[in-house]
């Protein structure tokens, strides 16, 4: 997510790939926060964020453009965790089935396309 938004926020690439490698499998393959919902709140911070942790305008305004993506993500899919939406937990020390990998890649691109189409809304 933010790699497709990036050049055109001033970051590079191949950086913000490298920046957003913990996120996946819900950070760091935990099951936890999509990593699609992460990369689009980063790019919220980068299309609007300030440096100013005093500067309550800006802020109060990323604040309420996280929770509405957050709210459009949550009511298309129910879920912002990986486990959820998987409908298994991905945190495990042993290698992935066939069969659960095929659910990864099946499912993940769908949820990467409703944080970009939500994200696109609000850009």
């Amino acid at each position: 997510m933010l790699a497709a938004y990036g050049d055109k926020l001033g970051i590079d690439h191949e950086f913000a790939l490298r920046l957003a490698n913990p996120f996946g499998g819900g950070i760091g393959k935990t099951g936890e926060t999509c990593g699609a919902v992460i990369g689009a709140l980063m790019v919220i911070g980068l299309r609007y964020g300030t440096s100013d942790p005093d500067d309550e305008m800006v802020n109060n305004r990323v604040y309420g453009l996280s929770r509405k993506f957050i709210e459009g993500f949550r009511s298309r899919n129910n879920s912002l965790t990986c486990r959820d939406l998987l409908g298994f937990d991905i945190y495990t020390h042993e290698k992935i089935s066939p069969d659960k990998r095929r659910v990864i890649f099946d499912l993940c691109p769908k949820y990467i396309h409703d944080a970009a189409e939500i994200l696109e809304g609000m850009l």
